[in-house]
């Protein structure tokens, strides 16, 4: 009997854990399909308007509320990740389990995947308008770029890397100071914002060469759907193979944030120190008075 007890026991608490890891990788995925779903569509109607509809900026403060909306939606749930890298990173520092990078990945890919079909269906006759009833990934008519990112003319692969890694970098380090409890923590609630506006600064700073896309579900969620949408196998060779730089790139970023920020400030912090005895009779004499 007390074998058959704590092989359900333990039967229950795998049970738990799967429900549980099921249900932050929804929450996942429907924060990243926000996420693509604003961002992408606020490049569609710039594109698709030829400019008359927004510009640069219009778009930073998309994906950057974006951001913030998606946080807001999953966080309570899954931590409001919404980003292969950050996942990474949250598991490199080991504050996540392993476990969790895979299906987490996978979930906002999906999510991404699912955000671009939700822009493709919006906008589908002024695409298809757009390209004079063609889905093109470069020219003047090219409409691939509303989903995915892709290179400047001038960038080559190299740069296009440093490019990823060091935007990569930037989001890591700054999203591990607005967590980070001991350095100089943001407001309970105003994370999501914050971050929201950490990706609208490295938007507007870090987008010229290849639309800062430092996120990997974010670039191959919506580029693989546009390769069975119609465009083709052209999003993953035009731009010298473009494709694997937004994924790998952002990885090897992540680590490098995350180095930076713990060799830099996170080794460096202090626990705040203990409350005094007068300061602990204060609080007794508060929680004494409440009471009464």
């Amino acid at each position: 009997m007390g074998r058959q007890k704590e092989l359900l026991s333990r039967i229950d608490g795998l049970l738990r854990i799967r429900s549980k890891l099921l249900r932050q990788a929804l929450a996942e995925c429907l924060g990243t399909l926000v996420l693509v779903m604003f961002g992408c569509g606020s490049v569609a109607q710039i594109v698709l308007s030829r400019g008359t509809h927004g510009g640069f900026l219009t778009v930073n403060l998309a994906f950057g509320f974006a951001v913030t909306l998606g946080i807001l939606i999953a966080g309570q749930v899954s931590g409001g990740h919404l980003n292969p890298a950050v996942t990474f990173a949250m598991c490199f520092l080991a504050r996540e389990p392993w476990i969790k990078l895979p299906v987490y990945a996978l979930a906002q890919t999906l999510g991404a995947f699912l955000g671009a079909g939700i822009v493709f269906g919006l906008y589908y006759d002024a695409i298809w308008a757009f390209g004079q009833n063609k889905l093109l990934v470069s020219g003047q008519n090219a409409t691939a770029g509303i989903f995915a990112t892709y290179p400047s003319e001038h960038l080559d692969v190299v740069n296009g890397f440093f490019d990823q890694f060091i935007g990569t970098a930037a989001l890591i380090v700054c999203i591990l100071a607005i967590v980070d409890p001991y350095n100089n923590p943001v407001p309970r609630g105003l994370e999501a914002f914050t971050v929201g506006f950490v990706v609208l600064v490295i938007g507007t700073s870090m987008g010229f060469n290849s639309g800062y896309a430092v996120n990997p579900a974010r670039d191959f969620g919506p580029r693989l759907f546009t390769s069975i949408a119609g465009w083709g196998s052209e999003v993953f060779t035009t731009g010298k193979h473009w494709w694997w730089v937004p994924i790998i790139a952002p990885f090897l970023g992540a680590i490098g944030g995350v180095m930076v920020y713990q060799l830099m400030i996170g080794c460096h912090d202090e626990c705040p120190p203990p409350a005094t005895e007068q300061e602990t009779v204060k609080l007794s004499n508060v929680k004494h008075k409440e009471r009464v």
